[in-house]
């Protein structure tokens, strides 16, 4: 384990160097340079040395990166032999979109239990997710040991939904609500706004239509 702080935009960029190597290994590549992961994911290859840097020597000057032996170093530091369940709080569009996708078939990570307080979808099972009242979110989580929750509920009832997953446990959610949540220190909060994201999108590709006709 690294012996520093890891920045966060460091941390966010782990998956994907790991997803890319998995690609190289069922490819039986054993060996690669931080220029071929640099064109491969998109991020510039003093970035990638950088964020390596962090957990020690990873890679030899002249011979670049052991693809098995990486793959096998960010396995440990991303949990990645270890099951992790996940909660989703909100049936809805969005949530019903997010338990079809069904993250363990290529991640350690797995929706186990759905909350939602509409009657007609209390106990019932979707896409093969139990979905249990709202009522039972503390009780269910506590009991299934759930470290971590997707939060697709209306913005008015998010913060009040973070309050009794924080008192049930959890410590990191994943927030698809407009709304910055209060949590303590010790609760990891992830920000997912999609509207924000598009626009961003929207005002690059005009950006660069704009340089185009220049």
């Amino acid at each position: 384990m690294p012996s520093r702080k890891i920045p966060r935009a460091t941390a966010k960029r782990l998956p994907v160097y790991y997803r890319y190597l998995n690609v190289l290994l069922n490819a039986n590549k054993h060996r690669v340079s931080s220029t071929e992961l640099s064109e491969a994911v998109q991020v510039d290859s003093a970035t990638i040395r950088r964020d390596f840097s962090y957990f020690g020597e990873l890679g030899k000057r002249g011979y670049g990166y052991d693809v098995e032996s990486l793959l096998k170093f960010f396995r440990g530091i991303l949990n990645q032999d270890k099951l992790t369940s996940v909660a989703l709080v909100g049936v809805g569009s969005l949530g019903s979109a997010l338990m079809n996708y069904n993250f363990h078939q290529s991640t350690n990570l797995r929706i186990s239990a759905a909350f939602d307080p509409k009657p007609e979808l209390a106990n019932t099972i979707k896409s093969g997710i139990p979905v249990y009242p709202a009522a039972e979110l503390e009780k269910q989580i506590k009991e299934q040991q759930i470290d971590a929750a997707i939060l697709t509920v209306p913005g008015e009832k998010s913060q009040e939904v973070t309050d009794q997953l924080v008192a049930a446990g959890v410590h990191g959610i994943l927030n698809f609500t407009p709304v910055r949540l209060s949590v303590p220190k010790n609760v990891q909060v992830q920000n997912i706004d999609l509207t924000n994201e598009l626009q961003t999108l929207i005002y690059f590709i005009e950006s660069n239509k704009a340089r185009e006709e220049e």
